[in-house]
């Protein structure tokens, strides 16, 4: 997945594999290459598994900021793998509230967000940093994506809890 001309078929290959490819995936983690760690974060958005989670959660503090965003989506994706493997509260929230108040990439904060937003129903804490994101993060985007999650927004409110009758 480092070379760019093969990098497409690498991943569809080792997708395709499934888990048979999950600890090769997760050795490419430690690549030196930011662009094959970033692929293995996006393989595992797909082919996650228990065992996968922590090495996932610890990309989200990765040094290049395109294998962040793609820990962060692989984190925050429930469409890709269920709700079978998705972490809680207590496993993600920290890194993605220290990110999304001060990662200097926008896009980090901006995936961030969307991780916090998915506790925003369950935890106070998710509410109070994504209404400090929506009001003084300095990129208009992040702030957008943030007011979404807020009580009042529009995913926060197409997610809402439905009471019972």
């Amino acid at each position: 997945m480092g070379d760019p001309q093969r990098a497409v078929a690498a991943y569809h290959a080792l997708l395709r594999r499934g888990q048979g490819a999950t600890d090769a995936v997760r050795a490419g983690l430690r690549h030196s290459d930011p662009a094959v760690r970033e692929g293995c974060c996006r393989l595992l958005d797909h082919m996650v598994d228990t065992d996968s989670m922590d090495e996932l959660i610890a990309m989200a503090d990765d040094p290049d900021a395109r294998v962040r965003i793609s820990a962060f989506h692989a984190l925050a994706c429930d469409r890709c793998k269920g709700d079978t493997c998705a972490p809680g509260a207590d496993r993600v929230l920290e890194p993605a509230f220290r990110h999304l108040a001060s990662d200097p990439d926008p896009h980090v904060r901006a995936m961030a967000a969307e991780l916090v937003g998915k506790f925003a129903h369950t935890d106070a804490r998710a509410v109070t940093a994504l209404k400090a994101s929506h009001a003084q993060d300095p990129s208009p985007a992040v702030r957008k994506k943030s007011g979404w999650y807020t009580p009042g927004g529009a995913i926060y409110e197409r997610t809402a809890p439905r009471g019972r009758p």
